[in-house]
């Protein structure tokens, strides 16, 4: 390439947060990108509302925010430090949540959106990639996550030798807050915790006693779910599992789950403790929407607003938002992708995002970031690795290409400590003080995230 040449284009398959990461990436190390993505044509997806970029389709949260001693926060922090679009959006467009990132849904998006209209080096096309990818296209970042379309999904398979790449997933009901009943219901975060937003009672809170959540879990047993026969074979991702699939699995499940009462206080009676507990966290900027927190379902509509009404301060609910299911795509990726995210069989190809067998908003956009940076490297001929394992980013690439268990069925992850190797907890403090064996957990993730933001300024560095 002369030092007057531009160089060719890289393209970009899916405008959700990993193809959308992916193409900020590309285009700030000075390499041309088409980013493809097909609502932008009106073609429709089963859980996408808008034709806007990087939309969140389930919860609104990028979950906690807490480097120090939580993974997820952890990646927060190295993708700022890597000049992520969708933190750095995130963190413009937040909205309380206690301990965690949450953000103003229709903001965040137009954000992005805006931010990848008006960069030079970005075309955004409006059009679905029926199929693979054209052979001329030489470098292509395939990020079109849970909702891949089914011509691609089945080139993919025959690309691949693969029999399925499909599991369920499932979106939450989102309540008008006006409808919510603060005679009864009250805001606090568990544990009072204060988030990066500085609100410590940033979720509203509906309390239960015995009796009220035994005629919960019973009308959840009860209700009428959807059906999707050409998929009933498709298992559920464990982290993302229907309300009433919980339920099933036990009547205290719930209980020790999304329904938790631990940290909280109602302020109207402190010294009786509630049985069970719903929360909701704020949806968007003017505090006008609430989500309800971990109650992904698949109960038909009709019976949502019905049994979710029986939830005492939400008796006179108005939803923004039912909930409902939708399939999910992910490659087997330690048999089919390299440490490049590049498909061995074509490794024209990389992928990207949730497809890649990684879960969550964040992890979908920390594979973006890095499939951008790797594509970007390789078109202008300075050959990059992934970051060490010892980071939150390169556990996760680790995870999808090389540490998966032989021999184990391969499903997707979230990040988390288990996935970074493994470090000894410490027994004294920077101060020499001894630590007490309860605290040593908290400080060995501590001293991992410590370790994971050294590697990759070496990492970046190198």
């Amino acid at each position: 390439m002369s030092a007057s040449s531009s160089p060719a284009p890289i393209h970009v398959v899916g405008g959700g947060l990993a193809g959308s990461e992916a193409a900020w990436q590309i285009a700030q190390a000075g390499v041309p990108v088409f980013l493809h993505e097909m609502r932008r044509a009106g073609v429709k997806t089963d859980a996408h509302q808008t034709d806007g970029l990087a939309e969140l389709v389930c919860s609104n949260s990028f979950r906690s925010d807490d480097w120090e001693y939580n993974a997820v926060g952890l990646l927060h922090a190295e993708m700022r430090e890597l000049g992520s679009i969708i933190i750095s959006s995130g963190d413009a467009h937040q909205v309380p949540a206690g301990g965690a990132l949450a953000v103003d849904r229709e903001g965040f998006s137009d954000a992005v959106t805006k931010r990848l209209l008006d960069h030079p080096l970005i075309t955004v096309v409006g059009e679905e990639i029926a199929g693979l990818p054209p052979e001329d296209w030489d470098s292509v970042i395939v990020a079109t996550g849970p909702l891949t379309s089914p011509a691609l999904a089945d080139a993919i398979l025959k690309a691949t030798g693969e029999e399925s790449l499909s599991f369920f997933d499932a979106i939450a009901p989102i309540v008008h807050a006006d409808s919510i009943d603060f005679d009864v219901a009250w805001r606090q975060s568990r544990y009072d915790k204060v988030g990066p937003g500085g609100d410590a009672a940033a979720y509203v809170n509906c309390p239960m006693d015995k009796a009220q959540y035994d005629a919960f879990i019973d009308a959840l047993l009860a209700g009428p779910k959807a059906e999707f026969k050409e998929w009933e074979h498709v298992p559920y991702f464990d982290g993302c599992l229907p309300i009433e699939v919980m339920a099933e699995r036990g009547r205290e499940t719930l209980r020790h789950g999304p329904m938790k009462p631990v940290g909280l206080t109602n302020p109207r009676d402190p010294t009786v403790k509630p049985h069970a507990i719903v929360q909701l966290r704020q949806d968007n900027a003017l505090g006008t929407l609430f989500n309800m927190v971990g109650f992904q379902t698949k109960l038909k509509h009709g019976a949502q607003a019905e049994i979710f009404r029986m939830i005492p301060g939400l008796q006179n609910a108005q939803f923004a938002r039912l909930g409902g299911l939708h399939r999910n795509t992910f490659l087997n990726s330690p048999k089919l992708l390299d440490r490049q995210l590049r498909l061995k069989a074509l490794p024209r190809l990389r992928f990207a995002g949730q497809v890649t067998g990684v879960e969550g908003y964040v992890e979908s956009a920390a594979l973006g970031l890095l499939a951008g940076r790797l594509a970007a490297a390789e078109r202008l001929g300075r050959p990059l690795e992934a970051p060490p394992p010892e980071t939150a980013i390169g556990a996760l690439v680790e995870h999808i290409t090389g540490g998966h268990l032989e021999g184990s069925k391969f499903q997707p992850m979230n990040v988390n400590y288990g996935l970074l190797p493994p470090l000894e907890a410490p027994r004294v403090d920077s101060d020499g003080k001894r630590i007490p064996p309860k605290d040593r957990g908290r400080a060995k993730k501590r001293l991992m995230s410590v370790r994971a933001l050294e590697a990759l300024k070496n990492w970046r560095e190198a």
